[in-house]
């Protein structure tokens, strides 16, 4: 292990890790058309790219879990510090990298993978087939060991995801509004497995919710993105310190304002 000096780390190229929520039908796909598409690698699981039928755009469409799988030990690569029989392994790289052959990560500086929502799905039925979610005793499927098994996957792939250093990760999700037995409502990431939704906040840099906002100024509601914590109650986070809690609902700029340098003026604001 050597030292990264400091001048060496401030030119490393870090890309944006971004999870970007809406309710269905609010456009989250269509941000699509902001990014550069001759630098963008669109990863479609929800096989619902309509909207940007006409983005002229290289695309990749998973199937199946172990396709997610496999896909993300590509666009990472392999993880070192993991025992060769386990996902995301050296040896797994391997394994899989011819069946990527002609596939060249140079050109792309972002992944945009669409959806999260429906890669929990997809993990949810290959984990409910799997050994490990069937009762000894019984011989059913034990949903408890199944649920556990789907928050153990889903982690270490949308972990895995993040070790593109270099390269912006926008994972896009549906955003639901959750009422309980008390009336009580609020809004939550629409994804199978308690776990994977508690965590995936803490795994991304950013998390932008878009939705139309009511200013209560007689106004119809605006879309925006919402980039920090807000009474509206909608998920958001930045750990950049550069976003306002508004920001308009263009994912090109966004990404370009959090990968541009901060000034000392700014740095020395932001310390205070």
């Amino acid at each position: 292990m050597r030292i990264v000096t400091a001048d060496e780390r401030l030119r490393e190229k870090s890309g944006v890790k971004l999870l970007l929520v809406g309710p269905a039908k609010i456009g989250k796909t269509t941000q699509l058309r902001t990014l550069d598409p001759k630098r963008t690698l669109f990863i479609d699981l929800e096989a619902g790219d309509l909207a940007v039928k006409d983005v002229p755009v290289d695309t990749l469409r998973p199937q199946t879990w172990e396709e997610c799988r496999d896909l993300a030990a590509f666009l990472a690569g392999p993880d070192p510090s993991l025992p060769l029989t386990t996902c995301y392994s050296q040896a797994h790289y391997d394994a899989i990298k011819p069946a990527f052959k002609n596939l060249s990560l140079e050109k792309y500086d972002t992944f945009f993978i669409d959806s999260v929502t429906v890669a929990a799905r997809k993990c949810f039925t290959w984990c409910e087939q799997q050994p490990e979610a069937i009762s000894e005793r019984s011989g059913k499927k034990d949903v408890r060991s199944t649920y556990g098994l789907l928050g153990r996957e889903m982690i270490a792939w949308l972990t895995h995801l993040q070790h593109t250093r270099a390269v912006h990760v926008v994972l896009v999700a549906i955003l639901e509004r959750i009422t309980d037995e008390f009336n009580h409502s609020e809004w939550a990431i629409q994804i199978e497995g308690r776990k994977t939704g508690r965590e995936l906040p803490g795994i991304v840099d950013q998390i932008v919710t878009m939705n139309f906002v009511d200013f209560s100024d007689g106004q119809p509601p605006a879309r925006a993105f919402v980039c920090t914590p807000n009474t509206w109650g909608y998920p958001a986070g930045d750990r950049s310190g550069k976003l306002e809690q508004l920001e308009p609902p263009d994912l090109g700029k966004l990404i370009t304002k959090l990968t541009r340098p901060i000034s000392a003026t700014t740095q020395v604001a932001t310390e205070k």
